[in-house]
């Protein structure tokens, strides 16, 4: 049976943690804000090959930077687990008289949230240099999209986390998987101008569909159909979720 009031417990820890860490935000916007000037701005007035007509390269980008972001600050959620475990506070929520489950859906919770404040926060400031949403309905499907995303890579975060206990492999081994996914996603330029071997890894991605999805929500423009999109992202972040949840729960607290 899960335990809502310990599942808003561990959210509100998280976000008064997030709230108090001012490095850790403005840090996690260095890197977008980097990408949006120097590729933005720089890319902006050039035709980049395999772009619809009609669309510059700040509106292509911002939807990827969006998903770069959530991709980076989703994975290493699964470092504040092992900070737990380090300093013990994972052995006594493990003791506590609350499921397992109810633990993964507060971490889940208060890491989703975090990472859609981060991901809305660079939208915000994508805007200042000329993004704009479609539509309020299209940008609350953008919100679906991020969200899956988020749900999606807290899972591969968790899977990880739960089977090491090292901070320093951990964010090693992250950055191995996360940085192919992010360059196959698409999110930096089209999928079409990758060789024909590289575009088939890039299927493989669930970030793909997440970008892609982001792109048609709020620009009208994707590779796929954007119900396939929000079908597939669904069936992606389902899988992930429960297999993070299942290695967490199979985790030692210490």
């Amino acid at each position: 049976m899960i335990s809502w009031t310990a599942v808003y417990v561990l959210w509100l820890r998280e976000m008064k943690r997030y709230v108090r860490a001012k490095s850790r935000i403005i840090g996690s916007l260095i890197q977008p804000l980097f990408f949006l000037a120097f590729l933005g701005l720089g890319f902006n007035r050039m035709a980049v090959p395999g772009m619809q007509s009609g669309v510059n390269y700040i509106k292509f980008l911002v939807p990827g930077i969006i998903g770069m972001t959530l991709l980076f600050s989703s994975s290493m959620q699964g470092l504040s687990v092992l900070w737990d475990r380090e300093f013990g506070f994972l052995k006594e929520i493990m003791v506590a008289p609350v499921g397992r489950v109810s633990i993964v859906l507060g971490r889940i919770a208060g890491g989703t949230t975090t990472t859609m404040i981060q991901g809305l926060l660079v939208l915000v400031i994508s805007m200042i240099v000329g993004f704009r949403v479609r539509s309020v309905p299209y940008f609350l499907l953008a919100l679906v999209f991020m969200v899956l995303i988020a749900f999606t890579f807290i899972g591969l975060g968790l899977i990880f986390a739960s089977k090491m206990k090292d901070m320093q492999g951990f964010g090693l081994i992250v950055n191995f998987i996360i940085f192919p996914l992010f360059f196959l996603s698409g999110a930096l330029y089209p999928l079409n101008n990758l060789p024909v071997f590289v575009r088939v890894l890039s299927y493989i991605d669930p970030l793909t569909y997440g970008i892609d999805g982001l792109r048609g929500s709020m620009i009208n423009v994707a590779s796929h159909p954007i119900l396939l999109n929000l079908a597939l992202m669904a069936a992606f972040s389902l899988v992930m979720l429960f297999l993070g949840a299942y290695f967490f729960e199979k985790s030692e607290s210490v």
